[in-house]
């Protein structure tokens, strides 16, 4: 038996159609069913439904064989494991955002950065031999610069018109998010050839948005 773990929200949604396209019943997904696992009928399949990071930790600890989960997760959360397709849906981007009109490199000063993502900030400004300060925000973290706590961010962006509605602008893209597949090291091992058809199921299927 495989167990497949889902990030619950739009990557479930996109992955269950792409489930269906494939030929699997997932139909009591669909049910209004508070269950959080269910097994898929004529196939040797779990689907569980989990948070983005918790998805991680259930596939790094061997509880799930694979995950879908975002590549913004991965990189803020992940390492023990193996990345093995990007899915080609649910696009979007990281990016480095400050209030409109401001020079966020003009000043010699140290600089602080709100986001959600405090792992990929340090690694970003890493990169470019910057010293900021970061702040944790868990919530809208557009609000940090608007009162005066931080002189940019660090969040996912999509359209942009969040940004712009709150007098944001995005000055620097850092990279470029999608779904992935992941898979456990070990069920890798074990379960190779039941995982590897499964991949190519899916690749098979997600081959159009891959070049949207």
């Amino acid at each position: 038996m495989l167990r497949l773990a889902l990030t619950k929200g739009r990557l479930e949604k996109k992955m269950l159609e792409i489930l269906s396209d494939i030929g699997l019943d997932v139909s009591e997904l669909y049910s209004g069913s508070r269950k959080l696992i269910y097994t898929i009928q004529g196939e040797n399949l779990e689907l569980m439904l989990a948070k983005a990071a918790d998805v991680v930790t259930y596939v790094e600890l061997g509880a799930c064989d694979m995950g879908v989960v975002g590549k913004d997760t991965i990189m803020e959360h992940g390492s023990s494991f193996y990345e093995m397709t990007d899915l080609g849906f649910g696009k979007c981007r990281f990016a480095l955002a400050v209030k409109q009109g401001e020079d966020f490199y003009g000043t010699y000063k140290t600089r602080r950065i709100a986001t959600k993502y405090p792992n990929v900030a340090k690694k970003y400004f890493a990169k470019k031999g910057i010293d900021v300060d970061i702040i944790k925000i868990e919530g809208s973290v557009e609000l940090a610069p608007i009162i005066g706590i931080a002189d940019g961010i660090v969040d996912i962006v999509e359209t942009g018109n969040t940004l712009r509605e709150n007098g944001l602008t995005p000055i620097e893209s850092i990279c470029d998010i999608s779904a992935r597949l992941i898979v456990n090291i070990a069920a890798m091992k074990l379960k190779k050839k039941e995982i590897s058809d499964f991949l190519a199921r899916v690749e098979a299927a997600t081959a159009g948005d891959k070049k949207c």
